[in-house]
């Protein structure tokens, strides 16, 4: 880690010497937000037990309308090391949950990596979610095939301008098309129980903004288009401007009904069968969880 090059930044901070990467992780050692059973993902992932989701602090993207932003840009979180984190594995595994889902954890992926092993050999079952943004180095995906049975990806943005303004990411469109077809070659077709929880595949997010119904489009029929059914595609409403975003007025607002209707309907029109969307009032701050549980 004396030249950090694990994503797309290729910001060469040298973590051993404490310098700050642009995900805002510096040092050694895995910064975790929270640690606990998580029953808002989708009915697959979180199923009736919860998902038992570890949130990592720091990301690469930092969206200027973040829901995260606690951890993402302010560093929450408390240090633990490798075997800290394959310990906490196992107790989420002993509480009953369906699955380990890592939030936000390409910039802890090798100390993941380890820690998911160790946590295997020690009687770690559950399928493992890789929960990510989706601005992922593909050669990097290709080389967790040993431990991530699951992919839940974010697809953010088609258009390189509107990935500049809102993630400073002008390459993310490119980037998450790579992302996204190692992740697909990795796991391939979605897999189920008896019960409907997933046990191998990819789920494909995308975060309806205000005012960008025609590129959630685009990016509903490129998904489509390239994987058809063997992906899941999320569409999701709970878009929540919780930050200041004076200098974006475009966004700061919430998704209107009309807005997520229109891009529910079109992914049904073009024949979208396997996917997600979200009912009632998930726009709002309760549905965002705490970053203070202790764990």
């Amino acid at each position: 880690m004396s030249k950090c090059n694990i994503c797309p930044r290729r910001c060469n901070a040298d973590r051993d010497k404490n310098e700050k990467g642009v995900c805002g992780v510096s040092g050694k050692g895995i910064y975790v937000a929270r640690a606990a059973l998580h029953m808002w993902e989708e009915p697959c992932i979180s199923g009736d037990k919860g998902s038992g989701t570890i949130f990592f602090s720091g990301c690469n993207l930092r969206c200027v309308y973040c829901q995260n932003y606690e951890i993402s840009r302010g560093m929450a979180g408390k240090r633990i090391n490798v075997e800290e984190l394959s310990r906490l594995c196992l107790m989420l595994q002993k509480k009953g949950t369906h699955n380990i889902n890592l939030v936000t954890p390409s910039h802890y992926i090798r100390e993941i990596r380890e820690a998911v092993l160790t946590a295997k050999k020690d009687g770690l079952t559950i399928p493992v979610v890789y929960n990510s943004s989706g601005y992922e180095l593909a050669e990097h995906i290709e080389n967790i095939c040993d431990f991530v049975d699951i992919f839940l990806v974010d697809f953010k943005y088609m258009k390189e301008e509107t990935a500049l303004r809102y993630s400073k990411a002008e390459d993310y469109p490119k980037i998450a098309k790579k992302a996204v077809a190692a992740m697909v070659r990795q796991v391939g077709k979605c897999r189920f129980d008896e019960n409907g929880i997933m046990k191998k595949g990819v789920i494909v997010r995308h975060l309806l903004l205000p005012k960008h119904v025609t590129e959630g489009k685009e990016i509903i029929k490129y998904l489509y288009d390239t994987y058809g059914d063997d992906v899941f595609i999320s569409i999701m409403n709970q878009y929540t401007p919780v930050s200041n975003l004076k200098d974006y007025p475009e966004i700061n607002r919430k998704v209107t009904k009309r807005e997520y209707e229109r891009l529910v309907d079109y992914a049904a029109d073009i024949g979208v069968e396997n996917g997600f969307i979200q009912e009632g009032d998930t726009a709002k701050e309760s549905f965002i969880p705490s970053f203070y549980e202790a764990f």
